[in-house]
């Protein structure tokens, strides 16, 4: 069995991973160790199913495992509050907590509510590209709408620039390849965050509101506690993350395989504006599909154990490889084709699978439908105006396009 040339911790792979699991892929590599890393990284859909499914055996308690002790950053969140496992980053008991308590706020209600705002900044932004007819599109759509959709939800609707800040230094602090400038960058504005959300909490304690904040400070279930400030604190940061990075990477990363595929982009064009909303929907799963901004996911191996015949010890890391899953040819015809109409899109592990499962996927795939539903409609005649414009932010963790440069016309 060949294992795939290169490193694929190295930020170059990190980049452009694709050909790296194609190779793994056509020799049969479900799994390798790498010694890089340190960490066995898993490639089939088979086997990143399997240790999804099972955080009984494969933790997702990674993030005291990552990194160093570090006296001065340390001194610098001791600053804030206590930053407790919630999502991401919990297990059984503590994750299904907070799995019930979370699942209040992201109810099909409140994403409906949203929708009609969603729609609004959509057209928005579309307007003010109108009048350009060119631009960076990562710039000008994919980052000021689920940007200015996550800062109404946590009340800072005039400060949306600052959502943008928070969210990517907590980015830069998972992602192990920052300056130590950088790393101390990124723990004050982990405190600034804080800071800044302990107040909103106490006023919707107080006051209450009508956001995504105000359900978490009042979700209640039988039998379980509400949730601390601190817990909140750390679900809204990975909500700003999860609502930022990754919807931002889909949207810019989709249009780009739509121009890249232009038999694609008019069937995606005849469907938009509402003419054959289940295809545009479809369309948005194979975006996840293809692009898969969440590349990949820590787990520590809690015992002894066999996975795709290879006998793993416990304390072993795991780098679990959605990515290199959803380009699997075992699950997904031809899987480096870009194909809205894919019969089994929506199949993907874009959102990871099992318990730990995005729980905000239902308001990201409503954003995604909404965004190109509107710019399909409403612009025309995408084309890129500089490939060698086009950067990709190098990150083990997310993936993304972070600039496209396009132009484009007014849709007659």
């Amino acid at each position: 069995m060949n294992k795939p040339a290169g490193n694929l911790f190295a930020p170059e792979t990190l980049v452009d991973p694709f050909d790296y699991y194609r190779e793994a892929h056509e020799a049969g590599v479900k799994l390798e160790f790498v010694a890089e890393a340190n960490a066995w990284v898993v490639y089939s859909y088979e086997l990143v199913s399997e240790v999804t499914a099972k955080p009984e055996i494969y933790s997702n308690d990674f993030a005291s495992l990552m990194g160093a002790a570090d006296d001065e950053i340390d001194a610098i969140l001791a600053e804030g509050w206590d930053n407790p496992p919630t999502l991401l980053t919990a297990d059984h008991p503590i994750h299904t907590r907070n799995r019930k308590l979370v699942n209040l706020a992201f109810s099909a209600p409140r994403v409906n509510a949203i929708e009609a705002d969603m729609r609004k900044k959509s057209i928005e932004l579309i307007a003010k590209m109108a009048e350009k007819g060119s631009g960076d599109f990562v710039e000008d759509f994919a980052i000021p709408l689920p940007v200015a959709m996550i800062a109404q939800q946590i009340g800072l609707d005039n400060d949306p620039k600052q959502v943008k800040d928070w969210s990517d230094a907590a980015v830069d602090r998972f992602s192990q390849l920052i300056s130590r400038e950088r790393e101390l960058e990124c723990a004050r504005s982990f405190v600034d965050y804080q800071r800044y959300m302990k107040g909103l909490i106490d006023d919707r304690r107080a006051n209450g509101g009508d956001d995504l904040l105000t359900d978490l400070v009042e979700a209640r279930v039988e039998g379980e506690t509400p949730l601390t400030d601190e817990e909140i604190m750390s679900i809204m940061q990975q909500f700003m993350v999860a609502g930022n990075e990754t919807t931002t990477s889909t949207i810019a990363g989709g249009l780009l395989q739509l121009i890249r595929n232009p038999d694609q982009m008019a069937k995606a064009k005849a469907a938009a504006g509402g003419r054959d909303p289940k295809l545009i929907q479809n369309m948005v799963e194979e975006m996840l599909r293809y692009e898969s901004p969440s590349a990949g996911i820590w787990r520590v191996v809690k015992k002894d154990v066999e996975l795709g015949g290879e006998k793993i010890a416990a304390g072993s890391m795991l780098q679990v490889r959605y990515a290199a899953a959803n380009r699997d040819p075992a699950k997904f015809e031809d899987p480096d084709a870009f194909l809205i109409d894919r019969k089994n899109a929506r199949a993907h592990l874009a959102f990871g699978k099992g318990p730990h499962m995005c729980v905000g996927n239902m308001l990201s795939r409503k954003e995604m439908f909404v965004a190109f539903d509107e710019l399909l409609e409403r612009l025309d005649n995408f084309q890129l105006a500089d490939e060698g414009g086009i950067t990709v932010l190098p990150n083990i963790m997310l993936r993304g396009v972070t600039k496209l440069p396009i132009t484009y016309e007014v849709a007659k």
